[in-house]
């Protein structure tokens, strides 16, 4: 542990060195810099003693690839993670900062976008705390996914500059940089028995790395997350620009670059798939380079790579790296393609994040031909041989055999790519994981049953309740210690207090309070009054129509027109709160923002409804805004379709700060409420297999709308406009489409939540529900779920001791 004294020394030669002056000259963007730069350098400190320690014991290590690491801000984390924030704190405030102030300078870190991210993120820390060893995968992106901003209910793509403050966590590792190939000819030779491949005529893009270090809560590990930025091999051609080619003279630099430019570009043209495939192969082969020259450089061969090596594919972005390490394996270690593929096959599993199966991704076999040459014939190699099994299991069955192939079709089809070279495959929630034996994946899971299992995805409790919520945190440690920061479970320690008045009011004062703090930020933000007195209502997801905020947006439309008809109603004031990015490409998505932001401004700005209700939608969702909306949160809408959100974890976060759940049996929701028990939760809705046969026998949603005179009004206000914006086309998608029975669920969600509203004013209940939903939490940390990973499907163990 460090003295206030040495902070000091540290910051002051900081500050010398990189702005030429003392901390009391320096603005605050540079002292937030200084001190980002102790913790850094503390942290790398602490790091190169962990490796010593990893090298000495011949670990083996698990490196987890992931399109995205939602990691929010570093700072702040990283401080109550190594029990620092108290010194800092009394050292910043000798130069006139609160350590607030300097928080606020970070970042939310730009490289991801919703649950997959802070899934990897999670993971990362987690798999730091409990003492593994183990390293992340992806791209440095330089502006991520996009800054949201909403311009007349519309939502407008920013580039979001995070490495303007961001990059000071960054190292950059030029020694480790790599070459991609993309594009060319492959031409394959046989000399004396031996395949030789030849690639020529391939572009050559640089992947050069930077370091990123992960805290846990403990004094040993630290591990990293290795992103890879593309750089052109010739940024700058002299020949063209001294002929006055000046933009041809940068070409080559800028489509290089444009591979780390963004998360996730729209992929609705050409142009765009091409630069997302690109983006995969480019992060998994310096990936897989890093991995081999690293193997090497501490042992004589690739011989023991299975022993020392897992690697984990976090959905199917990274598939490409089973054909390339197979590339690595036989091409350039002239491994044959048997014991390659034997190797491959015990490095390598798979988590499955979806049941979507537009979000299981296939690849045009024209373009992935163009851009991949070898992959492709690996892939033709692999598929050959897979079919083989196939035929052998589902003889004279084309249609089985095509649709499980990996190559069929004239599509590359990376889930089935994963599923056949996997060691063991997982699904994220028990109903998930489910799903996958008894429909998705069902052919696969006749053929190899021992591949598959669950593990539920889980949440980094310490952020959600150290970071987020102090006031809980204070509470909780003084009622049953503070032994749930290391161990989640002792939070059932809370249930002795479950009939405790006092607690329970101890509770309803904290919320209260994060209310208040959330109200002010509306303010400030929106411009809109909330009573911190209502109850805060909060959906904040990613904007998807199966995720049914347009669920949440009928019931709302019911309650205003309720109201508007009877302004007398009794009712518990409601403020509905709202935030989600739509992807850019997204027209449906972008269309429920505009119609929540347009009802928003008619409902605040009504005063006949004497404030009973509000609706609010905060821009720009990310961590660091859900840390402000969960502490304050009571009710958590998880109100996706049965049996299509494969597990959720903001439903997680929601829980453990003491939010009541009001959901489907869908995803997670299904073992919390087996977690609580269902008088802890509002559950309602179709069950999996009900929508499945309503699917089966033919959903007809005017059916529903022809007999409720509620959608009836709603959907015809829809139509005459809201704000002076006509919603047709969401009206015609109710009844003519509906693909996510927002109809067929409307009453039960209806009654559902009358019921909520009604439990609500039961103030002792209702707090006893949220302190049992806090307590029955400990499950659903990631820390329980690295462990799973870590026992059952990686097969590596802890070295570091747990604070």
């Amino acid at each position: 542990m460090f003295t206030a004294k040495e902070i000091e020394e540290r910051l002051a030669e900081n500050t010398a060195r990189f702005f030429g002056l003392t901390p009391q000259e320096v603005s605050k963007t540079q002292l937030y810099q200084a001190v980002c730069m102790v913790v850094k350098d503390i942290l790398t400190n602490r790091r190169i003693a962990f490796k010593k320690q990893v090298k000495k014991e011949e670990q083996k290590q698990v490196y987890y690839m992931s399109m995205e690491f939602l990691l929010g801000k570093s700072l702040k984390n990283h401080l109550n993670n190594m029990d620092m924030t108290d010194v800092f704190a009394k050292v910043v405030k000798k130069y006139g900062y609160e350590m607030e102030d300097l928080y606020e300078v970070e970042p939310d870190a730009g490289l991801g976008n919703g649950g997959l991210g802070r899934l990897a993120a999670a993971y990362m820390e987690s798999l730091t705390s409990c003492g593994y060893v183990a390293s992340g995968f992806s791209i440095r992106y330089d502006y991520g996914i996009f800054k949201q901003k909403i311009v007349d209910g519309w939502q407008i793509e920013m580039p979001d500059e995070w490495l303007k403050n961001g990059s000071v966590w960054l190292s950059p590792r030029p020694e480790d940089t790599f070459e991609v190939h993309l594009g060319g000819k492959v031409h394959q030779n046989w000399n004396n028995g031996k395949l030789t491949i030849e690639h020529t005529g391939f572009t050559t893009i640089k992947a050069v790395p930077y370091d990123m270090n992960i805290s846990g809560y403990n004094d040993v590990a630290v591990n990293k997350i290795r992103l890879w930025s593309a750089e052109a091999r010739n940024a700058f051609n002299m020949e063209l620009f001294s002929q006055g080619e000046y933009v041809k003279a940068m070409e080559e630099k800028a489509m290089a670059e444009s591979i780390s430019k963004v998360l996730y570009p729209a992929d609705n043209n050409f142009e765009g798939k091409s630069l997302r495939l690109k983006q995969q192969y480019f992060f998994v082969s310096a990936s897989m380079q890093y991995i081999i020259a690293r193997h090497l450089k501490n042992y004589p061969s690739l011989d023991n790579l299975p022993d020392k090596v897992a690697i984990h594919i976090n959905d199917t972005h990274p598939a490409l790296c089973i054909p390339e390490l197979m590339r690595l394996l036989v091409d350039e270690h002239d491994y044959s393609w048997d014991d390659a593929w034997d190797m491959v096959t015990k490095i390598t599993s798979y988590t499955n994040h979806t049941v979507m199966s537009e979000a299981l991704e296939k690849w045009p076999v024209s373009l992935f031909k163009t851009l991949l040459p070898r992959i492709y014939q690996i892939i033709e190699e692999i598929n050959r041989r897979y079919c083989d099994i196939l035929w052998k299991h589902f003889i004279n069955d084309n249609e089985k055999v095509g649709y499980n192939a990996i190559l069929s079709y004239d599509q590359i089809k990376m889930a089935n790519l994963c599923l056949a070279a996997s060691h063991t495959v997982n699904g994220v929630s028990e109903l998930h994981s489910e799903i996958l034996k008894e429909d998705l994946f069902k052919d696969y899971y006749e053929i190899a049953p021992e591949k598959f299992t669950n593990v539920t995805n889980g949440i980094t409790h310490r952020r959600w309740l150290k970071v987020a919520n102090p006031r809980l945190t204070s509470l909780l440690t003084e009622l049953i210690g503070d032994g749930f920061l290391s161990n989640s479970m002792e939070l059932e320690k809370l249930l002795k207090y479950q009939g405790d008045k006092n607690v329970l009011n101890e509770l309803a004062k904290i919320k209260l309070e994060n209310k208040k703090d959330l109200a002010d930020f509306i303010y400030k933000q929106n411009g809109v009054l909330v009573d911190p007195n209502s109850i805060f209502d909060v959906q904040v997801k990613r904007l998807h129509e199966y995720k049914r905020q347009l669920l949440n947006v009928l019931h709302i439309m019911y309650l205003y027109y309720s109201l508007k008809e009877n302004p007398n109603m009794e009712m518990q004031p409601r403020v509905f709160i709202f935030s989600a990015k739509a992807a850019s490409s997204y027209y449906m998505a972008k269309q429920i923002i505009r119609l929540i932001v347009m009802l928003g401004e008619v409902i605040n700005n009504d005063k006949s409804i004497n404030g009973k209700l509000k609706v609010v939608f905060l821009e720009n969702y990310s961590v660091s805004l859900a840390e402000r909306i969960m502490p304050a949160s009571e009710v958590s809408e998880q109100i996706s379709v049965a049996g299509k959100e494969a597990s959720g974890t903001g439903n997680m976060k929601f829980m453990i700060n003491g939010a009541v759940t009001i959901g489907t049996m869908d995803g997670a929701n299904v073992e919390m409420c087996q977690a609580v028990g269902n008088d802890n939760i509002f559950i309602f809705g179709l069950l999996t297999e009900e929508v499945n046969r309503l699917y089966r026998e033919g959903y007809y949603p005017t059916q529903y709308y022809n007999r409720s005179d509620n959608l009836k009004k709603v959907i015809a206000e829809m139509r005459n406009g809201i704000k002076g914006i006509d919603f047709s086309e969401i009206a015609d998608y109710l009844l003519f489409k509906d693909p996510y029975l927002c109809l067929a669920d409307f009453d039960s969600y209806k009654y559902t939540q009358q019921e909520l509203a009604k439990t609500y004013q039961n103030k002792e209940k209702f707090q006893r529900m949220s302190l049992i939903n806090i307590a029955k939490a400990g499950f659903f940390s990631s820390d329980r779920a690295v462990k799973e990973y870590a026992d059952r499907i990686w097969n590596i163990r802890p070295i570091a001791p747990k604070k």
